[in-house]
């Protein structure tokens, strides 16, 4: 396990954690959350060795192997593949010993080292690099390049690939899904659900905390607190919390108000596509969760347009792609006010073609587009990040784009982004990638724009600026075409799904798990022309590592059926209780003046029973789908 106890980290004159304890058993997957700069990387730091505590201990078994993604790509010329070979620094070793023993024809230590490479899966490594090179969006050419062909997003993919084929029992994954689209996400989440060991995860994505981690580590305040749960239970339960604060409490009646107004407006207009019905859900679920973002720094709406056009864009018949080579042909879509789109399709399929059309980017290669005459398009993507003017403050961004504007005015829409004080002063260069976003969505939304094209909005957004981002999205009322790989945002914010693939543009009638479910269908379609040689190294495995895996499977299934029994045990009794209680309420004398004492007290304890129906329930459902899970795997591997 890992306990942290009584611990202070400082990084130079500024405190990262002081007397904080932590307890994370053996096995357990955490997310690590907390606000840009709090200390999360630095603890990882420390848990890797690389830094010291100031005080206190922390303590992890000495034998632990111990996997991380790394920031930074130093080997340029390794081909792809061998790079993420790489990670298993083991295997390394003794294929280096071995190529040497082979030299010098010794063959005693021949003998011993092939039996060593068989005993770390040696003769099927490179099979599972080009597999996790594969789920990780990577064709079989690109596996064969160098690392230094890459982008700086495709060598992250590549040094999260090097960790993933690190034999570990502790792995440290930071901001893992920045650089990857919906479909690698998705693949990821599969693997680190059988990832065996312990994890420790930063990730600013809800819905990818919510499908792989079983606990939330939360550093506030230069202290740690363990909650059970994924993300959602981690908001529900500090918002109990908070509720308790006469200030939570305020602020919640404000936003549940405001959230209310738009629930309404969305309850009208929602038709009977699931797209629509989810996103009342979510409005409402975000309602109960507002007292959990109570000290978010962020409050902003984008500046209504003062002129709007119907349709606002046409576009018809049209190809579109770069140059004489197409991309996607026979595209119709019409833009009206109010549209919310969400782009769905598999990388590279030309998402961002068509958006970079809409946006007036690129010219499409035949057909028609038709441009409202009032027309005002707000379009982020990650290039106009570098647009920025590195020497300039953000308050001087403003005062270029608004000249005759009161420089207070300027200050205070800023703020709604956390740009105060001295911040609005400081030169973009010394900015991170989050604050550049932020301030790139600020420029959009003082721009009054009537459409808004975001591509990939949230990388480098925390996760109270995609909260923040959402509710915007939500008031906002201009028409909406957004892609992201943040499902929570497409959740939230779309109506409307439609897929760009196979060279063309069609809707979608379903919601992102019935995406995920044609993901697997078109991945399976690809097969046979993108992993031929992933499947035929896979083919060598010898049926020694399928025992293996079935017993590894086996000791894990017990632990969990007893969680499962016991959630249920737990549940029924819980059940029992809050019948009693509601039995009591069913009585009319109950509702007596004289008796109101006895009454609050009982809706206080069937409020309180209901809460924790709801975190057991979710508990034992999600034991049970693991447990069904690795039911699964085991009749699979048998």
């Amino acid at each position: 396990m890992i306990r942290l106890l009584n611990l202070t980290l400082q990084r130079g004159p500024e405190r990262l954690l002081e007397d904080a304890e932590m307890t994370l058993h053996a096995g357990h997957k955490a997310g690590l959350i907390g606000a840009n700069g709090a200390g999360k990387s630095s603890l990882f730091a420390l848990l890797r060795g690389e830094l010291s505590a100031d005080a206190g201990d922390c303590l992890l078994p000495a034998d632990w192997r111990i996997a991380h993604m790394r920031q930074e790509v130093d080997v340029l010329e390794r081909i792809a593949v061998d790079y993420v070979l790489d990670g298993d620094v083991h295997l390394r070793q003794v294929q280096a010993e071995l190529a040497k023993a082979e030299a010098e024809h010794d063959g005693a230590a021949v003998a011993r080292l092939h039996t060593a490479l068989d005993s770390l899966d040696g003769y099927t490594a490179e099979a599972r690099a080009r597999k996790l090179l594969a789920g990780l969006g990577f064709d079989n050419a690109q596996m064969d390049r160098q690392v230094g062909d890459f982008s700086g997003g495709w060598r992250m993919r590549l040094n999260l690939a090097q960790a993933l084929m690190c034999p570990s029992d502790l792995l440290l994954l930071d901001e893992p899904t920045n650089h990857l689209d919906l479909d690698a996400i998705l693949w990821l989440e599969g693997w680190l659900k059988s990832y065996p060991g312990t994890m420790l995860l930063i990730s600013h994505d809800r819905d990818f905390l919510d499908a792989v981690v079983d606990h939330v580590v939360h550093l506030d305040q230069q202290k740690l607190t363990l909650y059970r749960g994924g993300y959602s239970a981690f908001e529900r339960t500090r918002a109990e919390r908070l509720a308790q604060q006469q200030q939570a409490f305020e602020k919640q009646q404000a936003q549940r108000a405001h959230m209310e107004k738009y629930i309404a407006r969305f309850k009208a207009q929602a038709t009977k596509a699931r797209q629509a019905q989810s996103r009342i859900k979510a409005l409402e679920r975000l309602e109960e969760l507002a007292p959990a973002h109570v000290d978010s720094p962020f409050d902003f709406s984008f500046r209504e347009a003062e002129k709007i056009s119907s349709p606002l864009l046409d576009l018809d018949n049209a190809v579109l792609g770069y140059g004489q080579t197409v991309i996607l042909e026979k595209i119709k879509l019409n833009l009206a006010p109010g549209a919310r789109i969400g782009l769905l399709g598999p990388n590279g399929a030309g998402k961002s073609t068509l958006i970079k059309n809409l946006a007036n980017q690129l010219q499409p290669i035949s057909g028609h587009m038709q441009r409202g005459e009032n027309l005002v398009v707000g379009y982020f993507a990650q290039h106009q990040l570098d647009a920025l003017d590195d020497k300039a403050s953000p308050l001087l961004h403003f005062q270029r784009l608004a000249p005759t504007e009161r420089e207070q005015s300027l200050r205070d829409f800023l703020g709604g982004f956390d740009f105060r004080g001295p911040r609005c002063d400081e030169p973009v260069k010394n900015f991170s990638g989050g604050e550049k976003a932020r301030l790139a969505l600020a420029l959009i939304a003082w721009g009054r724009p009537n459409l808004l094209l975001l591509d990939e909005p949230t990388n480098h957004l925390d996760l109270e600026m995609r909260l923040a981002l959402t509710m915007a999205l939500q008031e906002f009322s201009g028409a909406v075409v957004v892609v992201s790989h943040d499902r929570h945002l497409l959740k939230s914010t779309t109506d409307e799904f439609l897929l760009v693939a196979d060279g063309g543009m069609r809707v979608f009638d379903g919601d992102l798990e019935d995406y995920s479910r044609w993901l697997v269908d078109y991945r399976a379609r690809q097969a046979p022309a993108t992993t031929t040689r992933t499947d035929a190294g896979a083919d060598r495995t010898d049926k020694r590592a399928q025992r293996q895996a079935a017993a590894a499977l086996r000791q894990q299934l017990a632990p969990h059926k007893r969680e499962a029994d016991s959630l249920e045990k737990q549940l029924g009794q819980l059940h029992d209780k809050l019948a009693q209680v509601e039995g009591k309420l069913g009585d009319a004398a109950i509702y007596d003046a004289a008796r109101k004492d006895e009454l609050r007290d009982l809706l206080a304890e069937q409020a309180r029973l209901k809460v924790q129906e709801a975190d057991l329930e979710e508990r034992w459902m999600e034991a049970l789908e693991t447990l069904e899970s690795l039911q699964k795997q085991l009749e699979d591997a048998s």
